[in-house]
């Protein structure tokens, strides 16, 4: 009877020290999911592993919750750029188109030429050119072509990118037969984009990976500090002296149009500085 007794209590005390590690566990992770969506971080995925059926069904669950806002939030964000670019580009050029034909004009007037209201003109047309060109930027976010949807074998597409960078290690991990719904102009154009920043970054090794249905690229270029990790997809914002800007915001447009979305991870794949992840919506 003794021993039964001691037994029944250590099975009671091992019950409740599993119990009391594994409420702790569950704790962590709540903790860890709240500091994430705290920091704007929505593309947390936590493993399932050791959890109950019922927890594992739950984390799941948020964990696919997380990427649906982040790419809720992501569509929203491009919405916004849409409007304000439409409003930005009718008052613009309303300006500064006048003002670049008519100092042209100027320049161009026997009157002007070789006096030195030329340099003055002349600054005032590259100026107003400048802000032109701005603009034609601006439009590119607007005027994308409706996508065309088919299906595409993205490792021959990834082939048909990394021919154009034959000096770059490539390093392919994409199974033959994974094939996508999708437009390829404007996946190439995503992808173009994308290994355009990475060699403009001093990328010497660029990886694409196939993993759970989204295209991990990922280079070892220069990081991206984590004060700009956030602004990278605003159009316009660049670090770089002869950058527009343009490319991530656009791309992730494009992925939004496509149906899935463009991200930053918050940490790079092992062995890179840089990962971006495509979500090319497959799921849906």
């Amino acid at each position: 009877m003794t021993t039964v007794v001691v037994l029944v209590v250590v099975i009671v005390f091992v019950g409740m020290a599993f119990f009391f590690h594994h409420q702790n566990r569950l704790k962590l992770r709540a903790r860890l999911m709240r500091e994430a969506v705290r920091n704007h971080e929505f593309t947390f995925h936590l493993p399932v592993r050791g959890l109950f059926y019922g927890e594992r069904a739950l984390q799941e669950a948020l964990n696919g919750l997380g990427q649906d806002i982040n790419k809720l939030v992501a569509q929203k964000e491009v919405e916004s750029w849409q409007k304000l670019t439409r409003v930005l580009t009718h008052e613009i050029m309303n300006v500064c188109t006048p003002i670049q034909s008519i100092s042209q004009a100027y320049l161009e007037h026997p009157k002007v030429v070789g006096t030195s209201l030329e340099k003055g003109i002349h600054a005032i047309n590259e100026a107003a050119g400048n802000l032109v060109a701005f603009v034609v930027g601006y439009r590119k976010l607007t005027q994308l072509q409706e996508p065309v949807i088919a299906s595409l074998q993205l490792k021959c597409l990834v082939a048909s990118i990394m021919a154009l960078y034959p000096n770059v290690a490539w390093k392919v991990d994409i199974p033959e037969d994974t094939v996508v719904n999708t437009d390829e102009s404007l996946l190439r154009q995503v992808l173009g984009n994308i290994i355009k920043n990475a060699m403009e970054a001093d990328a010497q090794i660029v990886e694409c990976a196939w993993r759970e249905s989204a295209l991990r690229i990922s280079n070892n270029g220069t990081p991206i500090p984590a004060e700009v990790r956030r602004d990278i997809f605003v159009p316009f914002y660049t670090t770089k002296s002869t950058g527009t800007g343009i490319g991530l915001a656009l791309s992730r447009q494009i992925m939004a149009m496509l149906g899935g979305s463009l991200e930053l991870t918050g940490k790079a794949d092992s062995g890179y500085h840089v990962t971006f992840v495509l979500d090319l919506g497959q799921n849906k």
